[in-house]
Formats: C-alpha cells, sequence, structure tokens
C-alpha cells in the first residue's frame, strides 16, 4: 500500500509569496500602468489617423494651407528639415557627451564630478523656450562671424558655399541650440551607465599594464555600448520633437537644402505646426494634424531601431 504525502511549502517559499495581499496589489497595478501606456499610444495614434484623413483628399483647392499641392509634396521639405536638423544635432552632441560623461566617471576627481553632474542635470530642466530665445537673440549674432569665415575658406564644400546668413539664422543655428538641449540627457545616461561598467574587468585591465585610456577602450565602452545607443536615441527623439528653439531660429520656409549658411533654410514639422496652428480651420488644422502623424512615425521608427539594436547586446552582462 502506497502512502502519498503532500509537503507544504515553507512560509518563505516564492509560491507562498506571490499569494500575499502586498505583491498581488504591486503586480497589478504594474500590469496595469504598462496596459495603460499602451492605450494611451493607441489613442494617439487613432486619433492623428482619424483627424488626418481629409488631409489626404485629391482635390485640396480649398485647403488654405496645401493650396491645390499634394500634402506628401507639401510635408517633404518639413519632414527633410526636421531629420536634418536632427542630425547635425545628434553629430554634434554625442561625441561631446561621451567626453563630458567619461571625464565624469573617470577621470574627474569626486568633488569636481559630484558638481558636474549637477550641472548636466540642472541643464536638463531649463525650458526649450529659454534656449530658443537664447538661440535668437544671443547665440545667432554671435556667429555671424565665424559664418562669414567659414563661407570665405570652405566655401568650395557645398554645405558652407552661397552667402552667409547676415542674421546668423540657419539650420546651423538651429542644430547647435538643439546639440544644446539634447546634450545634458545623453550625458547623463552615458554617465550612469559608464559607472555601471564591471570594476572586476576594469581593475584587471589596469593590472595587466593597460592605461587608463586603454582600459576604458577594452572594458568600458563595449560594455556602455547598447545605453550609448539609447542615450542617443533619446537624444535624438527630443530632438525631433522640439518645437519652441527651432521656432524661435528658423523662418517657415518649405525648401529643401543642404547648406547650412544660408537665410533660406528648411524647417521643422514641429515648428510649422506652432506656426500655423492659430490660423488653420477646416482641412487646415487636419493637414497640420497629418504632419504630426508623419513626424509620430518617424519618431516611432526610431524607437523601434533603437530598441532593435539594444536588445542585439542584451546577452552582454556584467554590471555591477
Amino acid at each position: 500500500m502506497t502512502t502519498t504525502t503532500t509537503e507544504q511549502a515553507p512560509s518563505g517559499s516564492p509560491s507562498k509569496a506571490l499569494l500575499r495581499r502586498g505583491d498581488r496589489i504591486f503586480s497589478g497595478t504594474a500590469l496595469g500602468a504598462g496596459t495603460l501606456i499602451l492605450i494611451t499610444l493607441a489613442a494617439v495614434a487613432v486619433f492623428l489617423i482619424v483627424q488626418a484623413v481629409p488631409a489626404f483628399k485629391p482635390d485640396t483647392s480649398d485647403n488654405h494651407i496645401l493650396e491645390g499641392e499634394s500634402f506628401l509634396s507639401w510635408v517633404w521639405p518639413f519632414v527633410f528639415g526636421t531629420l536634418w536638423a536632427s542630425a547635425i544635432a545628434l553629430v554634434i552632441a554625442a561625441p561631446i557627451a561621451l567626453g563630458i560623461a567619461l571625464f565624469i566617471s573617470h577621470y574627474a576627481p569626486r568633488r569636481l564630478a559630484s558638481l558636474l553632474g549637477y550641472v548636466i542635470d540642472l541643464l536638463a530642466a531649463v525650458p526649450s523656450v529659454v534656449f530658443g530665445l537664447w538661440g535668437a537673440l544671443t547665440f545667432a549674432p554671435m556667429l555671424v562671424p565665424f559664418y562669414k569665415w567659414l563661407n570665405e575658406y570652405f566655401g568650395w564644400i557645398p554645405l558652407f558655399s552661397g552667402t552667409p546668413s547676415g542674421t546668423g539664422k540657419t539650420i546651423l543655428t538651429a542644430s547647435l541650440v538643439l546639440a544644446v538641449m539634447i546634450l545634458p540627457i545623453m550625458t547623463a545616461i552615458c554617465r550612469e551607465v559608464f559607472l555601471q561598467a564591471p570594476k572586476l574587468h576594469e581593475e584587471a585591465a589596469l593590472a595587466l599594464g593597460a592605461t587608463r585610456w586603454e582600459m576604458i577602450r577594452m572594458a568600458v565602452l563595449p560594455f556602455a555600448r547598447s545605453g550609448m545607443v539609447s542615450a542617443a536615441m533619446l537624444g535624438l527623439g527630443r530632438a525631433l520633437g522640439e518645437t519652441m528653439a527651432v521656432t524661435l531660429v528658423l523662418s517657415p520656409l518649405g525648401i529643401v537644402t543642404f547648406n547650412l549658411l544660408n537665410p533660406e533654410n528648411p524647417t521643422t514639422i514641429p515648428a510649422i505646426i506652432a506656426l500655423r496652428f492659430p490660423e488653420a480651420h477646416d482641412d487646415g488644422v487636419s493637414t497640420l494634424i497629418a504632419a504630426g502623424l508623419i513626424l509620430f512615425i518617424v519618431t516611432f521608427a526610431v524607437n523601434a531601431v533603437a530598441r532593435w539594436i539594444v536588445s542585439r547586446r542584451a546577452e552582454f552582462s556584467g554590471a555591477n
């Protein structure tokens, strides 16, 4: 005769802990928060799609924004301006952010590193309209002599050819302002990622005779690669959606040009929406909402690519 006994799980076992009220509340709250984010994202997407449908009508003669032009031909210069300004800002800000983050995490004395980290975090809290006013009223006039110098000595390069702007309000100025704006968030993320690099790897590299830079190159940067990509994509996402800073610096022209110094520059989707929305009505509102839908898709695609890049490095572990 076989006797079957049922063992009771100890009171501290995981199976018992999952039945506790606090765990159930926390699990439900986390699930609800995640679900709420997805619902909000879906609601925004549905709103943009529904409201943007009238902008795609074949006959746009009564649309005071399109003025007989098709929506795609109208929005393309602004898509180009958005991507062009954001890409320039990212190229400028990324190496500076990496350098500052490395200096704070591996070179600066403790007190100086703490002070610099505080200043970087404080910069991230400055409103974008302040950056825009600074860029339009102070920074742009300061750059006029520099633009003339670039045009005089490097005008043979298509990017710096033509007649430089006499006010300094160019796509390059807007990109520099955007670079200053995205610098704090990129620096803060890279700094935290660098500080999480495995100390054993760093000490092993130094023990084998590596210099500090060789140790960073072999032990820190490979570990932090996915974090650096995430920081760059977050910075790019903010640059893509920035409104006031670009609006105050650039004029609302729908042109496509790679020239960085001319007074006629492409503008961005957020800037054109902010400038034209007060006067928009009827199908004009749908046109601007459709432009917002394009920006939504571009930003979503950028974040999706970033997640794909980060997921390829997910198997690399060893954080402190």
